[in-house]
């Protein structure tokens, strides 16, 4: 039995929306009850029309939303007077019935309603659910499905076979209902269920009787080896991560020729269960276990028939095999099923199951990847459940095609903003908790990147990831602490990076220092130190991202952040100024050697960036306000007046010229050099 979250003290006493937005969230909270971003809730209720009117209103959740999270805004009204006449009628087609609920909305400013709206209008109840369980579509997707229910459930449930969602389908479960008012409960077959209730609280718990009386049928029918029992035994947590930051970039390189992906890792317990048994390669590509699924996951995953005993090269040689072939295939299933006017998605898979390892979720953000990965989570339970029962069955590749360019379910897709200039990439950025790096970081993430913030300070650095995540989404930015002079700190912030995101795309050498002090006064740890970070440390990172790139086989974007002082020494900065200049030359070396690879390396230059950067310390201000003979407060302004454009230099300036590069607008530019100097004549590049 599904757990019981209801509470009345918490419920709203009021039993129209508020009640059913409650109810909701309740069902969302389970997901073996609800996919996410699936299923949807009704309520009917009398409300004041803006004449004051009495009128029964339908309150039905609104395409795109989630039960989990959604609130009284997230549903669509509709005058249900005007709804029900079309139970009269004999068809429908699918413009003609979103034209027509259109223009029964009750008021503007409502999200359009529920593909499935007409379902809940024509069951005669006032609260309906209408939700994806695993226990009910795993007997919804076995071959005697409908013998089945009947077992369980006798003449308390009716069953519907499989059609595409809409008026028909509706119409089909409305009159069911209508029919035998004694019934509990509609199955859909290789779909779904619908429950109902008289109050909010009472369809809630028909919902989860319901239900927990398939989960507990299959419970007695359950197999001591599911998926016909254990083929490959799983690799330790060690020895798993080692090969995934290895194949990822290789995986994520082959999905993003057309779009950049970002990739999700499952490695749970009921993921391994699957992709480590007998039957799994069968299995995984019988077809979607829902309706629901396939926009997010495809009809099929890409299974890697791989053995950890083959090793590390075979695994990457199958992989980008693999890819090749599943987008041909996925080509034909386009070719045979298209449309006038249809346009083929990406055609590589979102989902990749790989025997010992786990699960590779794909999609062109982290909450895509995620979602997918979710989803496929809910079709490993329904296959499991499925077999149990004596099998597994799916749509049919003309049946899921219909589903996955269905118009009606990719209005879903058009809700969603264009993407950004850098949606799916990800970006590393060193000495990214503070000052010039933050900035960097903050810029990078606006335009749709997931920001890696890698810094010593790593308190800073969770803060700024914190910070991005609240303004910018889910696993939009992470934090890890790196010293950039330690070889193997560099390496690991690299291998987390990959494990998190799949792999790398933008890497900004930003980490800094100040060493300033007449040459006489340079000691020879001053001198090391600024070698160390200003130059070892950014070969460290270019070397790290060019190992990543090269995996990925997708180009690859570097932005070294030098300084005026890099083609203009300055007074006193003997240490610093040959460190940056050793800096620049090794992003024009780069440049050279990773353009035949799509590797593009350019530099910024900024000069006299006085305000957030912690590398300008008050030691630094004072040396340069003695060197000047000024107050240390009047340093700014000192600088502002001494460039001929009489401005002062910000790091989001600076990050506006790494945005530059980062981006298209610059894609045909490598080995170049920008300066953000405020017009300073001595930091021109000659």
């Amino acid at each position: 039995m599904p757990k019981n979250l209801w509470n009345d003290q918490q419920a709203p006493k009021n039993d129209g929306l508020s009640s059913l937005a409650y109810r909701s969230r309740l069902l969302g909270a389970d997901r073996t009850l609800v996919n996410i971003y699936g299923g949807n809730t009704s309520t009917k209720s009398k409300e004041r029309d803006h004449l004051g009117r009495e009128v029964e209103v339908l309150w039905v959740k609104g395409s795109g939303s989630d039960v989990a999270d959604i609130t009284e805004k997230g549903f669509a009204g509709l005058k249900l007077e005007e709804v029900l006449p079309l139970l009269s009628r004999k068809s429908m087609s699918d413009e003609e019935m979103v034209a027509y609920l259109e223009r029964t909305a009750f008021e503007p400013g409502r999200p359009r309603q529920s593909i499935e709206t007409l379902l809940h209008a024509f069951v005669p109840a006032k609260h309906v659910d209408h939700t994806h369980p695993d226990a009910i579509i795993s007997i919804a997707c076995s071959p005697r499905g409908k013998d089945i229910v009947r077992e369980i459930y006798g003449d308390r449930a009716a069953w519907v076979d499989y059609i595409r969602p809409g008026f028909a389908l509706s119409k089909q479960i409305g009159e069911a209902v209508r029919r035998n008012p004694r019934i509990e409960c509609i199955v859909m077959g290789k779909h779904g269920l619908v429950t109902w209730g008289r109050t909010s609280r009472e369809s809630y718990h028909n919902t989860l009787r319901v239900i927990g009386e398939a989960e507990a049928y299959l419970k007695h029918k359950a197999l001591k080896k599911p998926f016909g029992g254990v083929e490959v035994r799983p690799l330790t947590q060690k020895a798993r991560e080692a090969l995934l930051a290895k194949l990822l970039p290789v995986l994520r390189g082959a999905v993003s020729t057309s779009r950049p992906a970002i990739l999700t890792v499952d490695t749970s317990k009921e993921v391994l269960e699957f992709v480590n048994s007998s039957d799994a390669p069968r299995l995984s590509q019988v077809g979607a276990a829902c309706p629901d699924h396939l926009v997010h996951t495809k009809r099929v995953p890409l299974f890697i028939n791989w053995k950890p005993e083959e090793g590390e090269a075979k695994l990457l040689e199958k992989a980008k095999a693999g890819v090749a072939k599943f987008a041909k295939e996925y080509e034909a299933y386009f070719n045979k099923n298209k449309n006038e006017g249809d346009k083929m998605f990406v055609p590589t898979p979102r989902i990749t199951l790989v025997p010992g390892i786990g699960m590779i979720a794909a999609g062109p953000d982290a909450m895509a990847a995620e979602v997918s990965r979710q989803l496929y989570q809910r079709a490993i339970a329904v296959m499991k459940g499925a077999v149990a029962c004596g099998g597994f069955i799916s749509l049919g590749a003309a049946e899921s095609y219909a589903i996955e360019y269905w118009p009606l379910e990719l209005y879903k897709l058009l809700l969603k903003p264009a993407p950004k200039t850098l949606e799916g990439k990800v970006a590393l950025v060193t000495g990214a908790a503070s000052g010039i790096g933050r900035a960097i970081a903050d810029r990078l993430a606006a335009d749709g990147a997931h920001v890696v913030i890698a810094d010593l300070n790593f308190e800073g650095g969770k803060q700024g990831a914190s910070e991005i995540i609240k303004s910018r989404g889910f696993r939009r930015a992470m934090a890890l602490k790196i010293d950039v002079t330690k070889e193997s700190e560099v390496q690991a912030a690299f291998r987390q990076a990959v494990l998190q995101f799949g792999g790398v795309d933008i890497v900004v050498n930003n980490a800094g220092i100040s060493a300033s002090a007449p040459v006489e006064e340079t000691s020879l740890e001053m001198w090391n130190r600024s070698q160390n970070i200003l130059s070892t440390g950014y070969f460290l990172v270019a070397r790290e991202a060019f190992r990543v790139w090269k995996a990925q086989n997708v180009g690859g974007n570097l932005i070294f952040i030098c300084s005026k002082n890099s083609v203009a020494a300055g007074k006193n900065a003997a240490a610093y100024s040959a460190a940056k200049a050793a800096e620049l030359h090794l992003a024009r070396c780069l440049a050279e050697e990773g353009g035949a690879f799509g590797i593009r390396v350019n530099s910024v230059l900024p000069d006299a960036v006085l305000q957030g950067s912690s590398i300008w310390n008050s030691s630094w201000r004072k040396e340069r306000a003695a060197t000047y003979g000024i107050k240390e407060g009047e340093l700014e302004e000192f600088y502002r007046k001494r460039t001929t454009l009489k401005v002062s230099i910000y790091p989001e300036d600076i990050a506006e010229a790494v945005y530059f590069f980062a981006s298209p607008a610059s894609s045909k530019t490598t080995g170049g050099v920008l300066t953000v100097d405020g017009g300073v004549p001595v930091a021109y590049v000659r």
